[in-house]
């Protein structure tokens, strides 16, 4: 690989010993990738946050240690100094203000506390949503960034033009350090272009629906860039939002390793199918028809067999403030079922305007419960009891199940909101 003189400083020691090891991470990754060069970056996203499951494999709740062994794979602990780069801690293990109602002990929120400050000491935004984009950082076309979480990468990838690889926690945090990435992937113009065309025949309005196509898309194309046509789909009343292009690129992400997707006239960097796919002929031709619509919808519920719904999970990935605002407005002067809990996800800024806004009283009226910062899936909680649970999202629909063992409903915001209503699940 080639380095720059600031590199090879780097990589020799003359910054410390955390900068040593990042460059040394970053070195090792980037020639596994195949980059002959690393490029700067200063927009990193990573998640450095340590929760109890990481203390008790270290023995240790001190930040300092945690992030030694588990962000530089370091063994011994060295000391960190402010990062370069520009910073973002995303989504975590806990609510800061809720914890107790995920079964968080006190001592174990305490060191999260602990943690946290010693992230805001180096320098980190602690946004804490897996949605950075829908709280401020929004990345400019073309910029070279460094961010961990799928559905934010094929997100800022593809809606946005920005470019990154989908990172890990030890190379987002080098790049935190050093404020450089290896040259590699979505880096490049080559594999930005799309390999697999996709036609769309069976209408996809609704947000569901954009669900259902995203998982649908990721199954059929795993890691390759598809590009999407069909008529009525970029534009009038069939143009997706981007509440629905945030679903559609986390299922996709999520039934395959989609990181970035072509929707011409709506996403930036192709016009039309022919650029997207740089003039070539795609690699593979998918048709999405009302059969494929019907068998992805039966799938992402296929784990389910028990109607009686314990927990409904909304905001996956975070949720948007409209639709913090439609499940308020479907909920109100409702209550829940007794048996039932729903819980809606949301960033921690965004809740803040939801409660000026009066959604989170609405909301909290009705027996619900608004929380931030952390998800089910990455938290892994659950209420207590939970074995039947119901979500709007494809992606949570896709790992909750997987991850905690219990029956998994897919279905729009008001089927789920009705199912935490009644207590059971009907069908739309």
């Amino acid at each position: 690989m080639l380095l720059t003189p600031a590199d090879e400083r780097m990589l020799a020691g003359e910054e410390g010993p955390a900068i040593r090891a990042a460059l040394e991470l970053l070195v090792r990754y980037g020639e596994l990738m195949g980059a002959e060069r690393l490029i700067d970056t200063d927009n990193v996203c990573g998640a450095n946050l340590f929760g109890p499951r990481h203390a008790r494999v270290l023995g240790t709740t001190d930040p300092a240690a945690l992030f030694s062994r588990f962000s530089l794979d370091l063994d011994e602990t060295v000391d960190v100094p402010p990062f370069r780069a520009h910073s973002c801690q995303l989504i975590g293990p806990r609510d800061r203000d809720r914890w107790d109602l995920q079964g968080v002990a006190p001592v174990d929120a305490a060191a999260m506390d602990d943690s946290e400050r010693y992230l805001v000491d180096k320098g980190v935004d602690l946004l804490s949503t897996c949605t950075p984009y829908q709280v401020g950082n929004v990345p400019r076309f073309g910029e070279h960034c460094a961010w961990m979480e799928s559905s934010a990468v094929v997100y800022i990838n593809s809606v946005l033009g920005a470019r990154t690889n989908t990172e890990g926690r030890e190379s987002s945090a080098a790049s935190m350090l050093t404020g450089r990435t290896p040259y590699c992937g979505y880096h490049l113009d080559g594999h930005r272009r799309a390999t697999h065309l996709v036609e769309v025949r069976h209408p996809v309005v609704t947000t569901e629906d954009w669900n259902v196509l995203g998982y649908w898309v990721g199954e059929q194309v795993q890691e390759a860039v598809p590009v999407l046509t069909g008529p009525g789909l970029t534009h009038g009343a069939g143009a997706p939002t981007p509440v629905q292009l945030k679903q559609f690129g986390a299922a996709a992400a999520s039934s395959g390793d989609v990181e970035m997707y072509h929707l011409p006239g709506v996403t930036p960097e192709a016009r039309t199918v022919e650029q997207a796919l740089a003039g070539r002929e795609p690699d593979a031709v998918s048709v999405f028809d009302a059969a494929a619509h019907a068998g992805t919808v039966a799938s992402l519920s296929r784990t389910a067999t028990d109607r009686e719904v314990d927990f409904v999970m909304i905001g996956c990935p975070h949720a948007s403030l409209e639709q913090v605002r439609e499940v308020a407005e479907l909920l109100e002067g409702r209550h829940l079922a007794d048996s039932t809990t729903l819980w809606v996800f949301t960033p921690r800024t965004l809740r803040a305007m939801a409660e000026r806004s009066g959604y989170v009283e609405t909301i909290e009226k009705a027996g619900a419960r608004v929380l931030s910062d952390t998800c089910p899936a990455i938290g892994q909680f659950l209420p207590p009891g939970t074995r039947v649970f119901a979500t709007d999202s494809a992606k949570q629909a896709h790992y909750l199940p997987a991850i905690t063992g219990v029956q998994g409903w897919f279905g729009s915001v008001r089927t789920c909101v009705t199912a935490a209503l009644e207590g059971r699940w009907q069908d739309a």
